[in-house]
């Protein structure tokens, strides 16, 4: 590790940071629906098992990659590979899956602080299903007031990186994070204490069978394996600059442990607060940004202080997004350094500017390039159906790929016999 890179500043800064980072939308708009519909609380079993069999070991290589090397994923691997072989060429698709990420979060995350200004004033407190619905898709048609948040998020999350990894990032993410857990206890109460939650409660946690047979078990493995891989953010180097950044004090297998328990509850706390709700007031729970911004401001709707209920929601649910942002965005401009030799300074401004630009596609998709979006989408759709004839292929894909990762992973530590890292991940000595 370089003897000037800077490092955080408390373990529990780094656990919020990389918790933050892997804690997006994917815990709340899909864990819960997907959990409930695949049999509660067998696919939690399943889901387990996949985090800790595949996700886990991937998150512990990513940590011991960052701290090994003291670099970003854009330079790690050939810095640990000796520059030989091919493998660090895989940093160009951590570099190019970070910036397609956040041509696509940057805009939702826009989503969120806007409806947090629409729950706070009140606007679709008397509203019906139908009205609130209209509300969504009039505003997915307004592309210069989503372009405007989308530049807030970009503006705000390239601010915080630039105060630097103890003052910016670790400071306020941390700040972001206790609120977000502070707010997720609260709302979780008040979930579980509506009537009729106890319904809920059954359809999220207790085992179900014919919700089994009815998606089949394959699709409930795929469905675990498909939510293991991406809730923990691996696989593009996200976690790995994170890595850089932790001190030789603390043990990677320790770390990515609170890391991975932490994004667990979250995403189970969120479960408990979105399911019950709508059940109480019956209204069928469903996934994505339907569940977000139609189904539950007519829960809302149904609730006593329903106005504050939903303004809180939507704040919970932009300190999700924007840790997620921060994170990855410090990702980014920590590759354009390593990569490209810029200074701090100028990668903050290069990717201000470049990630604003690459977002545009996303924003204009949902109304100027609809139909143009929607055509793609239709033939993406119909090469999916027929891939759904053999779900055994898309089981064994991921594993493919974890396998592919570990195998990248460990090569370049043993190239480099980098004995401290390896030896904390598998509490043996290696030979020099």
């Amino acid at each position: 590790m370089s003897k000037n890179r800077e490092t955080f500043a408390s373990r529990l800064g780094f656990i919020l940071v990389s918790a933050g980072c892997a804690v997006g939308l994917g815990n709340v708009w899909k864990f819960p629906y997907v959990c409930g519909n695949n049999g509660g609380a067998i696919f939690i079993l399943i889901y387990l098992v996949c985090l800790f069999a595949l996700g886990f070991p991937i998150l512990v290589c990513e940590f011991a990659i960052g701290r090994g090397s003291g670099a970003s994923i854009g330079t790690a691997l050939r810095k640990l590979s000796g520059g030989k072989g091919r493998w660090h060429q895989f940093r160009w698709y951590g570099l190019c899956g970070n910036y397609l990420l956040m041509m696509f979060y940057t805009v939702v995350a826009g989503w969120m602080i806007y409806y947090v200004g629409v729950c706070a004033k009140g606007t679709l407190r008397q509203a019906n299903v139908k009205e609130i619905e209209q509300y969504y898709q009039s505003f997915m048609q307004t592309p210069g007031k989503m372009m405007f948040f989308m530049l807030l998020v970009v503006a705000l999350c390239i601010g915080v990186c630039a105060l630097g990894l103890q003052n910016g990032i670790e400071n306020i993410t941390k700040k972001m994070m206790l609120a977000l857990i502070v707010l997720m206890a609260v709302m979780a109460v008040n979930s579980v204490m509506l009537k009729g939650s106890s319904k809920g409660l059954s359809f999220y946690l207790i085992p179900n069978l014919e919700n089994v047979k009815k998606r089949g078990l394959g699709n409930v493995i795929f469905d675990a394996m498909t939510q293991a891989f991406f809730t923990l953010s691996v696989g593009m180097g996200s976690m790995e600059i994170f890595g850089s950044y932790l001190g030789k004090e603390r043990k990677l297998t320790g770390e990515a442990i609170n890391v991975l328990v932490l994004d667990t509850l979250i995403a189970f706390v969120a479960g408990i607060i979105v399911i019950p709700a709508c059940i109480s007031f019956g209204i069928r729970p469903d996934a994505g940004p339907s569940l977000l911004f139609i189904t539950l401001p007519n829960v809302f709707n149904h609730m006593p202080s329903g106005t504050l209920w939903g303004m809180l929601f939507f704040v919970f649910m932009s300190f999700a997004a924007l840790s997620t942002v921060i994170a990855v965005f410090e990702n980014i401009i920590s590759m354009s350094m390593d990569v490209f030799g810029w200074e701090r300074r100028k990668a903050l401004t290069v990717n201000l500017v470049g990630i604003a630009v690459l977002s545009m596609p996303t924003v204009l998709g949902f109304n100027v390039w609809s139909g143009l979006v929607a055509a793609l989408c239709g033939l993406v759709s119909s090469y999916l159906e027929r891939d759904q004839r053999s779900w055994m292929l898309k089981i064994l894909w991921y594993p493919v790929i974890f396998f592919h990762l570990e195998v990248c992973y460990l090569y370049c530590f043993v190239r480099k016999k980098a004995v401290g890292d390896l030896n904390d991940f598998w509490k043996r000595p290696i030979q020099e």
